[in-house]
C-alpha cells in the first residue's frame, strides 16, 4: 500500500517516536494526534514510504528561478545577506511577484553553493552558535544593563541594572546602581549569592574590565583581574570569560535584561534604588510561576533543584575595595570622584599621599605606612551618592583655628594688667602710653647744631662742653 505525501511523513515520526522507546498514548500527547490514529498506521502491514525523488520535467517553473542570477550576485558579495533583505530588494528593483518562502527555499540550496565557490569553510559562517544545557548549579551568567534617567527626578544621572541568571532554570536576579566600578559589581555579586542562596560553580562574563586586566589576541589566554581571582577564590566559584564578540555565550542573562525592563520598568515612575529593587523582588514570583519555552518546566521547580545544587556561602563575606592614591590638601580634605572627605588635621600634612578604599557604599582613607600605633586608618566615611558632595567630620579640624577669639571694637584700647589698672587714676593718657612702651626709661643726648657742622667740617672744630646727659623728663 502506498500512502499520500502527508500521511508517510506522519508514520515517519511515528515510527521515530516508537523507535525511541514512547508508547502510543505518549506519541499521540506529543503530535497532537488521536491515539487511534497513530496505533492505526503504526501497526498496518505492507506500508511503503516512497522515497524523495527529482522534480518532473515540464513542470512549471518557480518565479524565483528567473532571479537566481542576481541573488547568486548578491551572495557573492555578501555571504551572510539575510533573505528578508533579498525579498524586499527584488520586490523594489525588479518588480518580483514571488512570495519570501520561495526566495527562503532558494537560498537554503544556494547559500552552500556560493560559500564552496568562494572557499568559505564552516568556521567561516557568522552568526551561528551551539545551543547547550548545563546541569543544576553548575553555571551562572552575568550583565550589566544601562537604564539612562531613569531617576533624572531624584537628581541621579544614570542608572545601571547588574544580571545574574542561573543556567539551568533561568531563575532570575536583578539589583540597581549608580556605578558599574569594581567594588560595586562584586557586591552585586554577594547579593545575587545571598538572594540565591549558594554559589555555582561557574560564572560567566565578557571582557569586562572589573574581571579582565587587559584585552589580549584571540587564542591567548586572558588575564584575569587580581580582585576578581581574590573574590572568585573566596566564593568557591570558577570565572568563565566569553570570546570577543560573541554575545550568544551568555544568550540567558542577555535575554532577562529586556524581559526585567518590559515587565519591572516599563511604564512606571519610581524614585529611589529602593524602590526599583522592590519592583523587581515583587515580580519575582510570577516570573517563577511561569512556564518557561526552552527547557518546558515551571521556572520555580527547576530552580529548586538548581538552588539545592549551589555551594555553600562562606562564613564571612569578602569586600573588594576599589584603591587609589590622593593628595591631602591644606583644608584636610581629600579629593575622590568630584567629591571631599575629610582626614585628621592631627595626623596628616598637606600634599601628603594618603590611599583611598572606594566600596559600595562606604570610603576609608588609610596611611601609606603605619604610624607609632600600628594603625593605617585615618577616617571612614558614607560614599557620597552625587558628585560635588562634602563628607566631613567636624571632629578632624580640632585644634585648627576656628576665628573665635577674632574681634573689633570703636573704643580706646584698655590694658588688662594689674599694674596699668592700678595706675590708670593718677596718670594722663601720654603717660599711660609711655609707661606702657617704656619709652620714659631712655636717655637722651643734648648737642648744638654748631657741633655737626664741625664735624662735616664746615668751621673748625673747637671743644664743646661734655654731653648733657640729663633726661628730657628732668630738664622739664
Amino acid at each position: 500500500m502506498i500512502l499520500q505525501t502527508e500521511q508517510w511523513m506522519e508514520l515517519r515520526r511515528f515510527r521515530a517516536l516508537r523507535e525511541a522507546g514512547m508508547s502510543i498514548s505518549e506519541i499521540a500527547r506529543e503530535t497532537g494526534t488521536n491515539w487511534r490514529t497513530v496505533k492505526k498506521y503504526l501497526e498496518q502491514p505492507g506500508t511503503v514510504v516512497p522515497e524523495r525523488g527529482t522534480p518532473r520535467k515540464g513542470c512549471i517553473p518557480q518565479v524565483v528561478t528567473a532571479y537566481a542570477p542576481v541573488i547568486d550576485a548578491w551572495l557573492r558579495t555578501d555571504i551572510t545577506l539575510k533573505g528578508t533583505v533579498i525579498h524586499e530588494r527584488l520586490v523594489d528593483a525588479y518588480a518580483f511577484t514571488g512570495h519570501y518562502q520561495r526566495v527562503k527555499m532558494y537560498l537554503q540550496e544556494a547559500r552552500p553553493r556560493i560559500a564552496a565557490e568562494l572557499g568559505l569553510g564552516p568556521g567561516d559562517m557568522d552568526g551561528l552558535h551551539r545551543r547547550f544545557e548545563v546541569f543544576p548549579g553548575a553555571q551562572a551568567q552575568v550583565d550589566w544593563g544601562t537604564e539612562g534617567k531613569l531617576l533624572a527626578r531624584s537628581g541621579i544621572e544614570k542608572v545601571y541594572s547588574f544580571h545574574m541568571v542561573l543556567s539551568y532554570s533561568r531563575d532570575p536576579f536583578c539589583c540597581f546602581t549608580t556605578s558599574m566600578d569594581l567594588a560595586t559589581f562584586w557586591d552585586c555579586h554577594r547579593r545575587a549569592f545571598a538572594h540565591f542562596g549558594g554559589v555555582p560553580k561557574t560564572i560567566v562574563y565578557d571582557r569586562t574590565k572589573t574581571v579582565v586586566r587587559r584585552h589580549v589576541a584571540p587564542g591567548k589566554a586572558v588575564p584575569l583581574h587580581p580582585e576578581a581571582v581574590a573574590f572568585a577564590g573566596h566564593y568557591d566559584f570558577d570565572i568563565d570569560v566569553l570570546a570577543a564578540y560573541r554575545p550568544t555565550g551568555k544568550g540567558r542573562v542577555e535575554r532577562q535584561v529586556t524581559i526585567v525592563r518590559d515587565h519591572v520598568l516599563a511604564g512606571r515612575s519610581f524614585a529611589s534604588l529602593m524602590e526599583l529593587d522592590a519592583a523587581f523582588a515583587a515580580w519575582v514570583p510570577l516570573r517563577r510561576a511561569r512556564t518557561h519555552r526552552t527547557h518546558g518546566e515551571v521556572i520555580g521547580v527547576r530552580a529548586t533543584r538548581d538552588h539545592a545544587a549551589l555551594r555553600p556561602l562562606p562564613a564571612r563575606p569578602y569586600i573588594v575595595a576599589d584603591r587609589h592614591l590622593r593628595p591631602v590638601g591644606k583644608d584636610c580634605l581629600v579629593a575622590f570622584e568630584a567629591s571631599l572627605y575629610s582626614v585628621p588635621a592631627r595626623r596628616i600634612r598637606p600634599r601628603q599621599l594618603v590611599e583611598v578604599r572606594a566600596g559600595h557604599d562606604t570610603v576609608s582613607l588609610h596611611l601609606l605606612t603605619a604610624d607609632l600605633t600600628g594603625s593605617t586608618l585615618l577616617a571612614v566615611h558614607p560614599r557620597a551618592a552625587v558628585r560635588g558632595q562634602w563628607v566631613i567630620d567636624k571632629t578632624h579640624w580640632d585644634g585648627l583655628p576656628d576665628g573665635h577669639t577674632r574681634a573689633v571694637t570703636t573704643g580706646e584700647l584698655t590694658d588688662d594688667r594689674p599694674a596699668a589698672r592700678a595706675a590708670a587714676s593718677s596718670t594722663s593718657p601720654l603717660q599711660d602710653l609711655l609707661q606702657r612702651t617704656g619709652a620714659d626709661q631712655v636717655p637722651v643726648g643734648r648737642r648744638s647744631l654748631q657741633f655737626y657742622d664741625e664735624i662735616a667740617g664746615i668751621r673748625p672744630v673747637r671743644l664743646v662742653p661734655p654731653l648733657d646727659t640729663t633726661t628730657e623728663k628732668e630738664t622739664a
